[in-house]
C-alpha cells in the first residue's frame, strides 16, 4: 500500500486516528476545506498535513478513511467521487461511520460508480490512544489495503466480503452502548424531577452498584457528544425498522440526546474535562429544562 493516508475528518476519533498511523510510520493528509477551527487544531496536533483540494487528495493518498459525524459521511463521499472522475485516478475508500447498512451501500455506490474501491468499516471502542482499546471492524469485496493498517497501529478485522455487515455490528453495539446512557440520562432526570433522586441513588447503590458506578463515570462526559449521537440513534433506528424491529426504542435515544444538546453542557469541548459537571449536577440541570405537566 501507499505510504500515505487521506483522514476525512480529522475531528475526535479522526486525529488520533491519524496520529497513531503517523506515530508508525505513514503520511496522512487531509482536506480541511469547510472544517472548523477546532478541526484544524486537532489535525495540526497530530501532525496531518491539509491539501488544499479534495483532488489533491485523492491523487496522493491511495487509502481514505472517512470518520465523521453519520450526516456528513454522504456528501463527504460525494465530494471524493467527484475528485476521482477528474483525477482518474485508484483508490479505496473506507466509510468508517455510524451509519445503517442500508445507507453504507448506496454511499458505496457513489464511491464504485466513480471508479473507487469501497470498504464498509466501522469503529468500536474510544479514540485509540491505548493500544486493543479499539476495533476497526471491515467488510466488502476488496479488504487488503484496509486490513494493511493492522501493520500500522491499529485492530483491523475482517467480517467478509459482504458490504454491510461492519455497519450492522456498530449499529447493534452502540445501540447497547449510547442507547443506554440515553436511558440512564433519562431515568435519573425523571427521579430528580418526580422527587425520589437520593432514593433511587441509594437503591442503585445496593442492588446495581456497577451500573451506577457506570453513569458515575460516564455521563458527565456525555453533553458534548449529544449532537453527534442524535444522528447515530437515527441511523441506528433505521437499521432496526430495516430488520422488521421497532425503531422507536432508539428513535427516543435520539430524542434525549437532542434534549441533551440543548443545554449550555453541550457547547463544551469534549477535552474541558475539568469544566465537565458531576453527575448529580448534570441531572440537576436538566431536570431544571423541564416542565412537568400538570
Amino acid at each position: 500500500m501507499s505510504d500515505t493516508i487521506g483522514i476525512l475528518s480529522p475531528g475526535d476519533m479522526g486525529h488520533t486516528v491519524g496520529d497513531v498511523l503517523r506515530q508508525n510510520g505513514l503520511r496522512v493528509i487531509t482536506c480541511l476545506v469547510g472544517r472548523s477551527a477546532r478541526t484544524r487544531a486537532l489535525a495540526e496536533k497530530a501532525g496531518i498535513i491539509d491539501v488544499p483540494t479534495y483532488r489533491q487528495l485523492v491523487t496522493e493518498a491511495d487509502l481514505v478513511l472517512s470518520i465523521m459525524v453519520p450526516a456528513q459521511a454522504m456528501s463527504a463521499a460525494a465530494a471524493v467521487a467527484d475528485a476521482l472522475l477528474v483525477t482518474d485516478t485508484p483508490l479505496t475508500y473506507a466509510d468508517c461511520n455510524a451509519i445503517a447498512p442500508q445507507t453504507v451501500r448506496k454511499l458505496g455506490e457513489v464511491i464504485t460508480s466513480a471508479g473507487g474501491t469501497f470498504v464498509d468499516a466501522s469503529i468500536i471502542g474510544p479514540p485509540p490512544r491505548t493500544s486493543g482499546a479499539t476495533r476497526f471492524y471491515a467488510s466488502g469485496p476488496a479488504l487488503e489495503a484496509f486490513l494493511a493498517l493492522n501493520r500500522y497501529g491499529l485492530d483491523v478485522r475482517s467480517l467478509g466480503d459482504e458490504i454491510g455487515l461492519a455497519s450492522a455490528i456498530k449499529m447493534c453495539y452502540a445501540s447497547l452502548t449510547k442507547g443506554l446512557t440515553a436511558l440512564c440520562t433519562e431515568l435519573l432526570t425523571a427521579a430528580e424531577v418526580l422527587g425520589v433522586s437520593d432514593a433511587l441513588t441509594a437503591e442503585f447503590r445496593l442492588s446495581q452498584s456497577a451500573l451506577f458506578e457506570r453513569m458515575e463515570k460516564g455521563l458527565p462526559g456525555m453533553p458534548p457528544k449529544a449532537r453527534r449521537w442524535i444522528g447515530e440513534m437515527e441511523e441506528i433506528s433505521a437499521t432496526f425498522e430495516y430488520a422488521g424491529l421497532t425503531p422507536r426504542i432508539l428513535s427516543g435515544a435520539a430524542d434525549m440526546y437532542r434534549f441533551v444538546s440543548e443545554t449550555h453542557l453541550a457547547n463544551l469541548p469534549p477535552e474541558a474535562r475539568d469544566r465537565f459537571p458531576t453527575l448529580a449536577e448534570l441531572i440537576a440541570i436538566l431536570a431544571g429544562q423541564l416542565q412537568p405537566r400538570t
